[in-house]
């Protein structure tokens, strides 16, 4: 039986179709990634499952009592410190397992001494996470989860990774990460042409199923089209004749039960480059000895200490590290929107910068179409080659003509890369510039940057995109240091990989808390007692099943036909409760297994 069932689900806003008559389901353990392009409904879809937003037709059923867990973008706090705003999501049998939540934060990158903290006194980002725990440990039967990812560093990743991959319960997950979502997910559920279809397996899975699926329905229609026109010369040619006029009739209602089907209308896709000026020395820039640390910041020592090195005019450098360790803080360095405290940061006077960066999008003027804020990045463009930039970033026609302010986050995200494509540009600074862009915007984006013959600087979460780009150079950054390693994200990981010291001290230290170790230790051996429990009846029953079998060997000898149905039925009986006590014994080895891992 499914647990979520949905049935000929059509939605629209205006003229713009979003579903048609979708059908897909929900059944046990599964773990899902709904996929699409931006625009296409995945958030729409998320909501009308979870009852926020009314669909037009259809009907979505949810079996009774069953809980589904939310990750909210809206902020809400109520409590003192964040080990009790996370506690209060709890279930009421978890009230006093602080743990549990511990657990949870420390993987998600917050340290011991956070738990007391205000989450007020925490970053957009940070309070993100907050809500994200709040939903782990409410332990729901299924997690909605969109883009849980777009604020966690790598590490934190890693860490969520592993704790769906172990979620033994439903999931539905929307990400742009497609190798976070490929160690995860069982099934894939798409949006694709106004349908949702369903596949078992990965994302790669689900995007060759929908490329054949394409082909097969454009292959038919040419078949249907050739087939018509077959009809149609024939009519033509003989349906005025006599001797042909009976066949030319049959055609003529053959050719009207054939129908027809309406061509695939092409998907659009990103694919631009970024617009290069010419730069004829070897360095763009030296970074000598800098320091630096935020005026309101209580760090005991600098956010940036003692950081030197070179930018080359060829280097393709990837900044990395734990969020607040300073990446975007030597972006905006570099960038010159901010100063160091001490040391230097020199630009060569023939750099021209391109910066994608989060200020970046709320700068945007709300006010403003988008072929004007692209124009504002270069006046010297002519209107043709204005909208033609807009077009590559998918605002065809009229939708350049669309305010800033109606535009979702992956559209302003499309701005600013526009902006950045019409200003010619020697050096881009782009700071987690896939937050909100769809899987096939991230492609186009990752060759535009591969093609890039000038230097570049990118801060990313995502170890895919990290491993795909031709990298030279990273700047690994530490708690208040930054170091430079030579080389590319896989060689940094063969050579040095993480250091989780940090991580594995907290484990170290959850692992030691006594009401832990004493609640499980305590629920596992009345575990054990229920499973002896269950082993004995199973061995008593088949004992039972042993006299009730020699009895009706005996009855089918005598051939007593009424002791033989009798006893077959008990028989039955025995062997199905029998098979439910193995489901049960199995179920309790889970759980065991569950606990200790």
């Amino acid at each position: 039986m499914a647990l979520i069932q949905v049935d000929n689900l059509s939605k629209q806003y205006g003229e713009k179709i979003l579903f048609n008559n979708c059908s897909f389901s929900i059944e046990k353990g599964e773990k899902c990634a709904l996929v699409g392009r931006n625009g296409e409904g995945k958030t729409t879809l998320f909501k009308m499952l979870l009852g926020l937003e009314h669909e037009d037709r259809g009907e979505i059923q949810i079996v009774k009592d069953y809980r589904i867990g939310y990750l909210e973008q809206h902020l809400s706090f109520h409590h003192e410190d964040i080990l009790q705003e996370v506690m209060s999501a709890a279930q009421k049998e978890d009230k006093d397992k602080d743990y549990l939540a511990e657990k949870i934060l420390f993987g998600l990158g917050f340290e011991q001494e956070d738990l007391k903290r205000s989450p007020k006194d925490f970053s957009g980002g940070y309070q993100l996470r907050i809500n994200l725990a709040k939903v782990l440990v409410s332990d729901p039967d299924c997690l909605f989860l969109d883009e849980p990812t777009n604020y966690l560093d790598i590490l934190s990743i890693r860490w969520l990774e592993e704790f769906l991959r172990k979620w033994s319960k439903e999931l539905i997950i929307i990400s742009h990460d497609q190798s976070f979502l490929n160690a995860v997910i069982t099934h894939v559920i798409g949006i694709h042409r106004h349908n949702t279809p369903k596949i078992k397996g990965d994302t790669h899975k689900y995007y060759e199923h929908i490329a054949l699926q394409d082909e097969i329905y454009e292959k038919t229609r040419q078949n249907l089209e050739k087939k018509q026109e077959k009809y149609e010369d024939y009519i033509r040619r003989f349906g005025a004749k006599a001797t042909k006029a009976s066949q030319a009739k049959s055609k003529e209602k053959a050719l009207k039960k054939l129908g027809s089907l309406e061509k695939l209308i092409s998907m659009q896709n990103l694919s631009f480059s970024f617009n290069e000026k010419p730069f004829f020395g070897k360095k763009f820039a030296n970074i000598t000895s800098i320091e630096f640390s935020y005026p309101d910041s209580n760090l005991e020592q600098k956010l940036i200490s003692n950081f030197s090195c070179q930018i080359e005019k060829t280097d393709r450098i990837a900044l990395i590290g734990k969020n607040g360790f300073g990446k975007s803080t030597l972006l905006k360095l570099i960038a010159q929107e901010i100063k160091p405290d001490n040391g230097y940061v020199s630009i060569s006077r023939d750099i021209s910068i391109g910066y994608f960066g989060q200020t970046n999008i709320s700068r945007l003027n709300p006010n403003c179409t988008i072929e004007e804020e692209v124009t504002f990045s270069n006046t010297d463009l002519e209107i043709s080659q204005v909208r033609s930039i807009c077009g590559k970033m998918l605002f065809s026609g009229s939708d350049a003509d669309k305010k800033i302010q109606v535009l979702s986050g992956g559209e302003k995200s499309r701005v600013l890369l526009a902006k950045i494509i019409a200003k010619p540009c020697n050096l881009l600074l782009l700071d987690e510039p896939t937050n909100h862009l769809d899987m096939e915007s991230i492609e186009a984006l990752i060759e535009a940057l591969n093609d890039y013959s000038k230097a570049f600087i990118i801060v990313s979460h995502n170890e895919e995109i990290l491993n795909r780009l031709n990298l030279t150079k990273l700047i690994v950054c530490h708690k208040n240091s930054q170091e430079l390693f030579l080389g590319n994200y896989l060689e940094f990981l063969e050579k040095r990989g993480w250091d989780e010291e940090n991580t594995e001290a907290i484990k170290e230290n959850i692992q030691k808390k006594g009401t832990l170790l004493q609640n499980l230790s305590k629920e596992i051996r009345r575990k054990q007692q229920e499973m002896n429990k269950i082993e004995k009846n199973i061995l008593s029953f088949e004992r039972k099943i042993e006299e009730k079998s020699r009895s009706l060997e005996q009855a089918t000898a005598t051939n007593n036909v009424d002791e033989i149905a009798q006893l077959s039925t008990e028989i039955a009986t025995l062997q199905k409760n029998i098979e439910k006590l193995f489901d049960d014994l199995e179920r309790i080895e889970t759980e065991i297994q569950s606990m200790k891992n």
